[in-house]
């Protein structure tokens, strides 16, 4: 079929016909976005609005046509077409996506289209000839077919690529000779920007989108990274879904650091890549990949560099993207500049967000050193870094749900370690010369909208001085009571101990255990409350919490607890929370406030619920005091929780079994792991909830704490008084599914894995 020669369209000429407008308005596009495939939504399977009104404004519609559209995706344009077509056919290559069309077009009961599986470039000779072809899909090898396939007079509308790759609208129209003239009609492109995905997701509304947009344009900054701002998305989630959305890889920064090639990145200007946020990675064969924070980011400027190379973009979180960077200009600074003196360079800034760094040369080799692992500590969700040196060796390890992972893509030398650690002391104000004595300190850290306390400890050792610094969290999310992974039991016990009049309530447990985060849940319900007052003393203020009186110690000036304890009595509080009860003076105070009608809350350290009778006797309380006033203890361990996204029953482990169950294992007994996905890291496991002891102290027990009786003969009491032990806990979590059998061993001490025997307390004589 003889094409005539390429004509230039006009497209201040365009009028799109008041039918497909109507059209338009009357089929919501929402319907085919909220598809429960994510993966199946982008932007040529659903184009958006905008480009559809740019197809249609170059048709002449006549009435009732027969419409064929090549390139169906999800069926959006079709619907649109049945509204004003007296037939419409899709074609859609791929199988799941005409699947999944078919099943939307039904449910808005359109009965003049269907959307068949084929290749495009046969089109439909069943149904034709048709009065509009539109081909929305640009890889067609050829049209032949499909103008065969047009009526007299019809037209065929088609994206074709231009020779830069960019997309560009044709027109082809057949006149009455059947002659086929060919009109280029400009650019089109079908991608989906980040502002309108995130609403299409339903992250955000109009109303927060249109107010990141005013501040990105102020603040010169990304769209994305203002919404983060705005609201409170979970980064992970937020950039899987966007993943998803643009059928981009999200990126495992932990694959990817051990595969970054410096000379690449070194081949570009780093100011140019930081402000486009873009990481040239490594080649693999034809292939380049380039990670970036910004779905949106152009990689023209890198295709001219390498032309000959396909560009694969990886999307990274924000965190990931500043860890992908400081791994890659430290691994060029090592290979182009010398060490200079670290005994000389002081940290300036105290408080440093490294997310929002606007200049790509982070500076002074160590101390971008230092920042690229307090990064990798945060998007690990790491509790504690060490930095250790055996003999000629040095080892980074991060402590990550209660298990200390090897960061091998660090290589350190002894001589740099020594430069580390001196970098480290500036930052936490303590004294570089003094190497002999353990020294500790603070700092504080801002990743992006987090902020941290660094607890930063230094201990002598026999190579070196080791590092642990230990991360806070300052701004984290509040969790209920009801996502704390207790028993609805427990859990019903706890809320009705915080509505008691009076009376000392302890949660115990080792450092790291959680205890903090279970006695905020309780302070969340009374600041919702507002009945009443609550005051505080903390060390540190870990959250912020409206309605709630919050103080810091200040031991360098003289205001302790107990200082703290002796001046709330006289703001007329009715509940007292205690950080830690951790001297005499303390816990007398404690003990006074409850007595004078206050609620105490407060954390201990020991290892279960009845050894805090001993702990507190260690410390001088009175036993009648102690009997009097303790209301209930609970005592906490941190277990792994399984991925929910990758969980599936498994046979437990034999071994463990017969240490839980030493006479046989109930037949109704099951286990779960997770086998390993993108969430979880192919770990199985991510994050860690409390498995908790709960001692509810009843009357019997309050006579035996006031005579002091042996902790192991308490135990037996308290088992027969309704002590709900760790192992329980731990069982029940196992059979529902959220944590791992595995875990026992690691949060139950191995006398305490099978039952303990109950109903044996003699009473004395």
């Amino acid at each position: 079929m003889k094409i005539s020669t390429t004509q230039q369209g006009n497209p201040a000429n365009r009028k799109i016909d008041p039918r497909f407008e109507a059209a338009l308005e009357t089929i919501d596009r929402q319907h085919f976005i909220n598809c429960e495939n994510g993966s199946l939504v982008a932007g040529e399977s659903i184009p958006t609005t905008e480009v559809l009104k740019q197809i249609f404004s170059v048709l002449t519609l006549p009435n009732y046509p027969r419409v064929l559209h090549v390139g169906a995706g999800l069926g959006y344009p079709c619907a649109v077409l049945a509204k004003i077509a007296s037939k419409v056919v899709g074609i859609e290559k791929v199988a799941t996506l005409a699947d999944a069309a078919m099943d939307k077009l039904s449910q808005l009961q359109l009965k003049n289209v269907i959307v068949l599986h084929g290749e495009g470039e046969e089109g439909s000779a069943q149904f034709s000839p048709f009065d509009i072809i539109m081909v929305t899909t640009p890889g067609l090898k050829t049209l032949s077919t499909l103008l065969h396939q047009l009526a007299p007079g019809g037209q065929l509308v088609s994206v074709e690529r231009t020779e830069s790759t960019l997309l560009k609208l044709v027109k082809y129209v057949q006149d009455e000779q059947q002659k086929i003239h060919r009109i280029e009609q400009g650019l089109v492109s079908f991608d989906n920007k980040s502002d309108q995905t995130l609403i299409e997701l339903g992250i955000v509304n109009r109303e927060i989108l249109n107010e990141a947009k005013i501040r990105a344009k102020t603040n010169n900054t990304l769209i994305i990274d203002e919404v983060r701002q705005l609201i409170n998305v979970d980064d992970l989630a937020l950039y899987r879904s966007l993943a998803k959305r643009y059928n981009l890889e999200l990126g495992n920064v932990d694959i990817l650091l051990r595969r970054l090639d410096p000379a690449i990145f070194n081949r570009f200007s780093q100011a140019f890549l930081d402000h486009d946020r873009l990481i040239p990675l490594f080649t693999d064969h034809d292939t380049l990949r380039v990670a970036t924070s910004d779905p949106d980011a152009s990689m023209d400027e890198i295709q001219q560099v390498f032309p000959r190379h396909r560009l694969v973009k990886i999307l990274v979180t924000p965190t990931d993207f500043r860890r992908l960077w400081s791994a890659t200009d430290l691994s060029v600074q090592a290979h182009t500049t010398p060490l200079p003196d670290y005994e000389e360079k002081v940290l300036a800034e105290k408080d440093q967000d490294l997310l929002g760094k606007a200049r790509p040369e982070v500076g002074a080799h160590l101390i971008s050193l230092f920042e690229a692992m307090l990064l990798d500590a945060v998007a690990e969700r790491a509790s504690d870094l060490h930095i250790e040196q055996y003999h000629r060796t040095v080892r980074i390890r991060l402590r990550v749900d209660g298990e200390l992972r090897d960061l091998p893509h660090y290589e350190i030398t002894p001589g740099e370690l020594r430069g580390l650690i001196n970098v480290i002391k500036l930052r936490a104000d303590l004294n570089i010369a003094e190497r002999r004595l353990p020294q500790g300190g603070r700092s504080r850290l801002r990743v992006g909208d987090a902020l941290f306390d660094l607890r930063i400890q230094v201990q002598p050792s026999l190579h070196a001085e080791h590092v642990v610094i230990r991360l806070l969290p300052q701004n984290s999310e509040l969790i209920s009571i009801d996502k704390l992974g207790l028993s609805s039991a427990i859990a019903d016990n706890y809320r009705r101990l915080l509505r008691n009049p009076a009376g000392l309530v302890l949660v115990v447990g080792p450092t790291g255990s959680g205890k903090s985060t279970t006695l905020y849940a309780g302070l969340q319900l009374l600041a919702d409350d507002g009945a009443r007052k609550v005051i505080t003393v903390e060390d540190p203020i870990e959250y912020s919490i409206t309605n709630i009186q919050q103080t810091r110690v200040r031991p360098e000036i003289g205001f302790s607890f107990a200082d703290a304890m002796r001046s709330f009595v006289r703001q007329d509080p009715d509940v007292i929370l205690v950080g830690e009860i951790r001297d005499n003076e303390t816990a007398v105070e404690a003990m006074r406030a409850s007595q004078t009608g206050h609620v105490v809350l407060s954390t201990l350290h020991c290892n279960d619920a009845v050894d805090a009778m001993q702990r507190l006797y260690d410390l001088g309380v009175h036993p009648n005091s102690l009997a009097s006033e303790l209301l209930a203890v609970i005592a906490q361990r941190l277990a792994k929780r399984i991925c929910l996204n990758c969980r599936v029953p498994a046979e437990p482990d034999e071994a463990i079994l017969r240490e839980v169950f030493p006479d046989g294992t109930p037949h109704s007994f099951r286990s779960f792991i997770g086998k390993g996905c993108e969430q979880c890291n192919d770990s199985g496991t991510h994050g860690r909830m409390g498995v908790v002891e709960y001692l509810h102290i009843d009357p019997e027990l309050r006579n035996a704490i006031a005579r002091q009786i042996p902790v192991g003969e308490l135990r037996k009491l308290a088992l027969d008084c309704g002590l709900i032990t760790m192992r329980d806990s731990a069982l029940d979590h196992v059979i529902q599914g959220n944590i791992p059998l595995s875990e026992l061993p690691r949060i139950l001490p191995a006398e305490r894995m099978a039952p303990e025997a109950r109903w044996q307390w003699e009473k004395p004589s």
